[in-house]
């Protein structure tokens, strides 16, 4: 024990030869004293002592920090690196099935890539496909956040997954004549829409602003996407601060674990402004 610090108030006063304050450190050489104190007190703590501590106490305390350890880990994988979503509902089939499990890639678009046409993407719909949602209690957000992180919950419901079709600039029209999608002015060739869905049902004709993107469902007869926001603040279109990464793969069942590759479909699209780019505006939002 340090003794030097366990001076009682006797100890303290001071001698009758000497005046009030003589031989006293002042209010700052105390508050500097008992700052300086603190590293000692730190350095008592031993490293044995810790150590003992969190490998005693049987197997149950060892389970719980073991299971500790692992949320940890995983919260800090699918908040920075992959996440996991459900896939709640049949808008995106044929490419995903109800209850897969998608491994979300959230480096896919952090070193300055941006999403491209043809990529599946997962977004926070907030602002855009809803309206600004109350933010939860501490405690529901920690439950919600961990039990995503395993793929042991739907995502929340301003989550959304969807194909991009239109980037900034991009005129998004439908339909030519032949009743196809057509992105600056040239028609393209879905082949991963749902078997006997048409490209869609709703006409529309819409140049993407800068910065955001126009997304649809595969399934699009049964996809509520950026068609259905169209007379809405930000006419259906999803900013890119919003994307939270690119579906890059199917983790569950197993029996569908697969990567996903951007089709080709989009491969012949110009730049918008380009030859054949479709510079002309557009005439608004049918029907």
């Amino acid at each position: 024990m340090d003794t030097d610090a366990q001076l009682s108030e006797r100890d303290r006063s001071p001698a009758p030869d000497e005046a009030p304050g003589d031989g006293m450190p002042d209010q700052g050489a105390e508050q500097g004293s008992r700052s300086a104190r603190f590293p000692r007190w730190v350095r008592r703590v031993r490293v044995r002592r810790v150590w003992r501590w969190l490998t005693g106490g049987g197997p149950l305390r060892r389970l719980g920090l073991l299971l500790i350890v692992c949320l940890v880990f995983l919260l800090l994988v699918s908040s920075y690196v992959v996440q996991p979503f459900q896939i709640p509902s049949g808008s995106m089939q044929q490419t995903f099935r109800v209850g897969d499990r998608v491994l979300a890639n959230k480096l896919a678009y952090r070193f300055g890539d941006e999403p491209r046409r043809g990529d599946v993407i997962v977004f926070d719909g907030t602002g855009s496909f809803v309206q600004d949602t109350p933010s939860e209690n501490l405690v529901t957000a920690l439950i919600r956040k961990g039990a995503s992180a395993v793929g042991l919950m739907r995502p929340a419901e301003t989550d959304y997954i969807k194909r991009v079709v239109g980037v900034g600039g991009d005129r998004v029209r439908c339909c030519d004549r032949r009743g196809r999608l057509e992105v600056n002015g040239r028609p393209v060739l879905e082949e991963y829409l749902y078997p006997g869905d048409e490209p869609s049902r709703v006409p529309f004709d819409i140049v993407v602003p800068e910065g955001k993107l126009w997304v649809m469902g595969d399934h699009r007869s049964d996809s509520r996407d950026s068609r259905d926001h169209l007379g809405e603040p930000g006419g259906g279109t999803v900013p890119l601060d919003r994307v939270i990464g690119r579906a890059d793969w199917i983790g569950w069942p197993l029996g569908r674990m697969t990567s996903l590759k951007r089709p080709d479909a989009f491969a012949d699209v110009p730049d918008p402004g380009g030859p054949g780019g479709g510079t002309g505006h557009p005439g608004g939002p049918h029907g």
